[in-house]
């Protein structure tokens, strides 16, 4: 420069703790750091849930030895154990060995209006159907006439196959039937050549 002097190079300093932009860094980093652990916790809780000991069938009266407890990220909507043990509750519908059990398909036995009934299929049944399927049941009147469904969508709570039969009918279905319709399927059985228990699809 015209004066002799040297112009001074200006130095970088580390910012200090003080500094607003490095408060602001590190508590960034905190807020980071604090929701993935928040989420990784998350996605590793279970809770305790009733689930089918074995394969259980409309109708069935829960006890200790019907279902077991399994551990399960899930959210509501089934039995928390042992919060709501399901103890003389009455299923509504088929679960299957190893399923969860939904608090809607619970029920008080004194709320359970529907029945289980023997039907005794003359021709064979599908080796598909079991307990959980959704059947039909038709007759075919005493004297001949034509075939009718007297029975629409009906739940089997189990089936009943005679090996020595070699699948030409006999199978007893046992069917879960609402207490009111009963009545009208015996008499439909009563008079009937045939009967034919039908699964859908």
């Amino acid at each position: 420069m015209r004066d002799g002097t040297h112009p001074v190079a200006a130095r970088m300093r580390p910012p200090g703790w003080r500094d607003p932009r490095l408060v602001v860094g590190v508590l960034l980093i905190a807020i980071a750091v604090a929701g993935v652990v928040s989420v990784l916790a998350a996605a590793d809780r279970t809770v305790p849930v009733y689930a089918a000991a074995a394969e259980l069938a409309p109708g069935t009266v829960l006890d200790e030895s019907s279902v077991a407890i399994a551990h399960v990220r899930v959210g509501g909507g089934y039995l928390e154990a042992p919060a709501h043990a399901p103890w003389g509750s009455v299923l509504t519908r088929a679960v299957g060995e190893g399923e969860l059990i939904p608090a809607a398909a619970v029920v008080d036995a004194g709320d359970y209006d529907s029945r289980r009934l023997a039907v005794v299929a003359t021709s064979p049944v599908a080796p598909e159907i079991g307990t959980g399927a959704v059947v039909d049941v038709w007759v075919t009147p005493a004297g001949g006439g034509t075939s009718e469904r007297v029975g629409d969508a009906l739940t089997v709570a189990s089936v009943s196959r005679d090996e020595a039969g070699f699948g030409l009918g006999g199978e007893t279905v046992y069917l879960v039937v609402e207490a009111e319709q009963v009545g009208a399927l015996l008499d439909a059985l009563a008079h009937a050549d045939a009967v034919a228990v039908v699964g859908e699809g």
